[in-house]
């Protein structure tokens, strides 16, 4: 089971995430299940980080969540003579 708690667009808690993808400082994209969640805003930071528990906690200033669909990996061969 997954959720999603901001507090104040400052703080985001996210649980049933298993693998952090990619983290910048204005964009992080999190693993959970079979799709991806990515966090956009500024400043963003992770905070904790307990993939044993299934938990990750960010701060900074929360503009937009949207979930996606994971991409299926290709290699460069395929994608050029598609």
């Amino acid at each position: 089971m997954e959720s999603i708690t901001i507090e104040d667009r400052k703080k985001l808690s996210l649980s049933g995430a298993t693998k952090v993808i990619s983290s910048t400082s204005t964009q992080a994209v999190v693993e959970i299940g079979n799709c991806n969640v990515v966090i956009s805003g500024t400043n963003i930071e992770v905070t904790k980080l307990d993939l044993d528990n299934k938990l990750v906690n960010f701060t900074g200033e929360i503009n937009g969540i949207k979930y996606a669909n994971k991409t299926e990996k290709t290699n460069l061969i395929k994608r050029i003579f598609k």
